[in-house]
């Protein structure tokens, strides 16, 4: 039986590129994110809905279930960055960033590591970023930090308490990627925010899944994909 993994934030960037990766394994998929179009691929289940609404959570998982009777790994990409100075952001901002970036991981995994354990295998990879590592001057990351710093904690923490129940648990830690939120007259400037000079691409985050995915014995790693960003400067 093929297995089935659940991918948020699934439409664009590193999410659609994550989608492509895991059919290349033979994976079935449930792609879901606010604005995600139904696929010509059977094996491509995806759900339209946002992630931070505890229903959604529970209408990926059903719908997973219904179509496919498993579930085996979760991605949990979706995420939003708001990058202002920190006084000037407005309740609606501190809302919205905690409601995808938290509450979206929260409910999802939830609901999907109680069908691993009903099989005892499972593997969660949660997406943050390095800026949690290292903050950089010009680059306003409160918001990001206080969010996906909580996700490497969690990820950790989830990653022992399943350890011995076959479920692991573990983080990409990208830096600045090329996707549709960068425009590409900015290319050249973020480039220059990593050691080597460049971006990355969203194949390379979609590599550190796979490799996660098939490293079976790691868990609770922070795999950092950043160009050198967490290293130092």
């Amino acid at each position: 039986m093929k297995k089935v993994v659940i991918i948020t934030g699934a439409s664009q960037g590193i999410g659609a590129a994550v989608v492509q990766a895991y059919r290349a394994l033979d994976y079935r998929v449930v792609a879901t994110s606010r604005s995600i179009q139904p696929s010509s691929d059977p094996d491509i289940l995806t759900v339209a809905g946002d992630i931070a609404d505890p229903a959604t959570a529970q209408r990926v998982v059903r719908e997973a279930l219904a179509t496919f009777g498993r579930i085996d790994s979760l991605i949990n990409n979706a995420g939003i960055f708001i990058a202002k100075p920190f006084t000037a952001y407005t309740q609606e901002d501190y809302a919205n960033v905690l409601a995808v970036n938290l509450n979206g991981f929260f409910y999802i995994t939830q609901l999907a590591i109680a069908e691993m354990e009903k099989h005892g295998a499972g593997h969660v990879v949660n997406v943050t970023t390095s800026l949690v590592d290292h903050a950089i001057d010009g680059v306003p990351s409160v918001l990001a930090s206080l969010t996906k710093g909580g996700l490497n904690s969690a990820t950790k923490s989830l990653a022992i308490e399943y350890a011995k129940r076959g479920i692991r648990v573990n983080a990409v830690s990208p830096g600045i990627i090329k996707t549709p939120m960068h425009g590409e007259e900015t290319h050249a400037t973020l480039g220059q925010l990593h050691p080597v000079g460049h971006m990355g691409e969203v194949s390379d985050i979609a590599q550190a899944i796979v490799y996660l995915e098939n490293a079976g014995f790691v868990t609770g790693e922070i795999l950092h994909v950043d160009g050198g960003q967490s290293a130092g400067h």
